[in-house]
């Protein structure tokens, strides 16, 4: 027999046979999905990363071969060659490529075996994903997961020629660089070299990427790998992948017009799919008020309406009070859902409680009366007036919270998008974009007592608002700009500050003195002052749009060896501890927590 493994090679793949080879003579490699034994006659299913093919080993045909596949045993892996045949009348397998043919095999080489898998290799299974991560290596080998990364290839590789096309160089940028602890927590590196000093991992190429605008490398980008010691979500890791880009002498039009390029043509390359483009635009103060989120679902309607001015003497003092604390009252009008029980409604005050509501106030319109426990503390004139803001009609359950305004959207925000998915209202298969911005320059941290960057700090105010910076920084509003889809936030950027005097005036917005800004940013400071063009760019979450794209719950299942939620690997079991002669090294030492 030739070697399979030498001087001969598969002719085709597992999932490219069709009725026109037949009469071929085939080598196919891959592992075996299913073995199965009718009356003699052995089928197996060969699977690779294309597809499956079934092969038959008939005792008449070759009697040793036979022999040989009573071995066979699910994961092991074979070489075959045989001849393309068709499958008898009847046995047609409609659901699979290459449900027509089969291979009649006439050569056989086991070319390793396999222990019994700790799950099957099938769409579905019933596994927790901790067992799935543990045996990571295994769970690749799933259809699904398999056609994840797959896309996941092909959406970089569409990112890739579009940028690459519009002028765009990538570039790399380092991974050892400084701590400048602003947003998350970094991820320490210690230097063996400089004992007692430490490199940082990047959470972005943010500062090196406006360098290289400052050089005169004009267009920009990498998909690049970024870190940031946080606490984890379905859409979040500690390691994850973004789609960074930067240009020169370009405003904010310029830059949202070449991501709606890129994202269009990442959907025709991807899905096959049509995406029309320029995508609409709101502004982060309307986002606010009608969806109470800076990221908003607008698949469907259900929207918040403020109706302080209403209820500001109302002789409610729960909602009276907060208005005249400088607090909002916001009201989310869930039509037809009048029958929801006391435990329905008490379950959606849980789900508001988690934002920091104090409370879900409602009231149940009835045909011939409204129903609530606080209905009787308002007048007929303010009933009149809620009833033309907020379209009440008989049928209708109305939410309210009353707090300070963050809490107040916040909650109800959140409270609309789980009555848009619970009433069925969102068509899961609608791609729905919107950018977002004129997002506030900075937000006040109550427990810091301190301003804090929206964003970054490296974000540009408008021109207008530059003098509100020493006298009502909350006021200013920033070059920024966020791209939202179907109420995920999947790109985000601005237009950098380009100038050392401005850059210093936002340091010192944030609280920090002279000393600690050209500590932690002299050198950025320096490269504004060598003449530093006007510049801008924005960053997308690969690892979240590439999640969206194949429709699924969390990231994890597009990242080919993620971590757990606790920031682990569970296929090698890191992190670890290090020995003593390595911590000697660095010059550390260990100190024990008590648990």
């Amino acid at each position: 027999m030739t070697d399979l493994l030498g001087k001969t090679r598969s002719t085709h793949n597992c999932g490219e046979l069709n009725a026109k080879h037949i009469g071929k003579e085939v080598v196919l490699m891959g592992w075996v999905q299913r073995r199965r034994d009718h009356g003699g006659v052995i089928f197996v299913d060969l699977r690779d990363r294309e597809g499956i093919t079934q092969v038959v080993f008939n005792p008449v045909t070759d009697k040793e071969v036979h022999e040989k596949a009573h071995a066979i045993r699910s994961e092991y892996v074979l070489g075959v060659r045989g001849v393309v045949d068709p499958r008898p009348e009847g046995m047609v397998n409609p659901g699979l490529r290459t449900g027509e043919v089969e291979i009649m095999v006439a050569e056989l080489k086991i070319l390793n075996t396999a222990q019994t898998p700790p799950f099957l290799i099938e769409e579905k299974i019933d596994v927790s994903e901790s067992v799935r991560l543990k045996y990571r290596h295994i769970d690749l080998r799933r259809p699904q997961l398999q056609k994840n990364i797959i896309l996941r290839h092909k959406a970089s590789a569409s990112v890739r020629q579009y940028l690459n096309a519009n002028g765009f160089l990538e570039i790399e940028t380092p991974f050892l660089t400084r701590s400048t602890p602003e947003g998350a927590r970094d991820y320490l590196v210690p230097s063996r070299v400089n004992p007692g000093q430490f490199y940082a991992l990047p959470q972005s190429p943010q500062i090196f990427k406006q360098l290289l605008m400052i050089s005169g490398f004009d267009r920009y980008y990498q998909i690049v790998r970024c870190f940031r010691d946080e606490d984890l979500r379905a859409d979040r890791q500690p390691e994850f992948t973004q789609i960074d880009f930067e240009m020169s002498f370009m405003g904010e039009e310029d830059i949202m017009g070449i991501s709606e390029g890129m994202i269009k043509n990442l959907f025709q390359d991807v899905l096959d799919m049509e995406i029309e483009i320029p995508f609409p635009r709101i502004t982060y103060a309307e986002a606010i008020s009608r969806f109470g989120l800076d990221k908003p679902d607008i698949r469907f309607d259900l929207e918040l309406k403020d109706i302080s001015d209403i209820v500001e003497d109302s002789g409610f003092k729960v909602f009276s009070s907060v208005v005249k604390k400088g607090g909002i009252v916001k009201a989310l009008n869930a039509k037809g859902c009048v029958d929801f029980s006391r435990k329905e409604i008490d379950d959606l005050t849980e789900l508001v409680a988690i934002y920091r509501a104090k409370g879900l106030a409602w009231i149940k319109i009835r045909e011939d009366k409204w129903q609530s426990p606080i209905e009787k503390f308002f007048t007929d004139k303010e009933k009149e007036k809620m009833v033309q803001r907020l379209a009440i009609e008989p049928g209708d359950l109305v939410f309210f919270v009353a707090d300070v305004p963050q809490v107040a959207n916040e909650a109800l925000g959140q409270l609309r998008n789980h009555l848009g998915k619970r009433l069925g209202l969102i068509n899961e298969k609608e791609f729905r974009f919107t950018w977002v911005t004129h997002f506030p320059l900075l937000e006040y941290d109550e427990t810091e007592k301190r301003y804090q960057s929206l964003h970054h700090p490296f974000t540009a105010p408008f021109e207008e608002d530059y003098e509100l910076l020493s006298t009502n920084p909350l006021a200013v509003k920033s070059r920024a700009y966020d791209l939202v889809l179907n109420g995920s936030e999947i790109g985000g950027g601005s237009i950098r500050i380009h100038q050392r005097d401005m850059q210093e005036k936002v340091f010192e917005a944030l609280g920090m003195d002279r000393k600690t800004y050209e500590e932690k940013f002299g050198f950025l400071l320096s490269a504004l002052d060598s003449g530093a063009p006007p510049h801008g760019g924005i960053a997308f979450g690969f690892d979240r749009l590439v999640m969206i794209l194949c429709g699924q719950p969390s990231i994890r299942d597009v990242i080919p060896f993620p971590k757990t939620q606790k920031a682990a690997c569970l296929l090698t079991n890191a992190p670890s501890e290090a020995g003593k002669d390595q911590l000697d090294e660095l010059s550390l030492k260990v100190k024990r927590l008590e648990p």
